[in-house]
């Protein structure tokens, strides 16, 4: 099971990231759930979202705790020690930033572990006309990790967004592209913790 934790702030499509995923993966004929995590957020706040991906029937009703990709929507949020927080060994973050991969790792209090990072809020003016990351990120995460593939994506992207559906398949594309992965390694702590 592959699972996903998904940092955003609200209205910034962190749930729509984790209902595309889920589709994603259902379109190839895997088993997956989206987890929306609301409260008392407002627009601007941050939130979060979950999403599991598996061959086999998922059970668990859970919100994520233990993730192996933490998705991060926003490079404000980046320092939140909420961000690397239960991360599995082996894991990934997974940021949107311009930030090189020295900045991204002291912004992220010195984490040491894999890192995909794409410049998601670049991709989003340039492509959407919007600072809507969410779609971008989706194809970071399908960079690092091969799963579910780009064209799982083409029909949910479709029914969900209609007319715009283009831009955001764009989106997805350019992301895939321009991430950079770095291996890191392979300690998720934070460096001193």
């Amino acid at each position: 099971m592959i699972e996903v934790r998904i940092h955003g702030r609200g209205g910034q499509g962190a749930v729509t990231s984790a209902e595309m995923l889920a589709h994603a993966t259902i379109e190839e004929g895997r088993y997956a759930q989206a987890i929306p995590s609301f409260g008392p957020e407002r627009r601007g706040a941050p939130v979060a979202a979950f999403a599991r991906m598996d061959d086999e029937p998922i059970r668990l009703r859970t919100n994520i705790y233990r993730p192996d990709y933490v998705l991060v929507l926003d490079p404000s949020l980046l320092g939140l020690p909420a961000v690397p927080a239960g991360l599995k060994p082996g894991g990934m973050i997974l940021a949107n930033t311009s930030a090189g991969e020295a900045e991204a790792r002291e912004v992220l209090q010195g984490y040491r572990g894999r890192l995909a990072l794409v410049d998601a809020t670049a991709i989003a003016y340039r492509v959407l006309k919007l600072p809507i990351t969410n779609t971008a990120m989706l194809g970071a995460l399908v960079r690092a990790t091969g799963t579910p593939r780009i064209e799982s994506f083409i029909e949910p992207l479709r029914e969900r967004f209609g007319r715009v559906a283009d831009r955001n398949i764009e989106a997805l594309k350019a992301a895939y592209e321009e991430t950079s992965i770095f291996e890191g390694s392979g300690d998720p702590l934070p460096a001193g913790a």
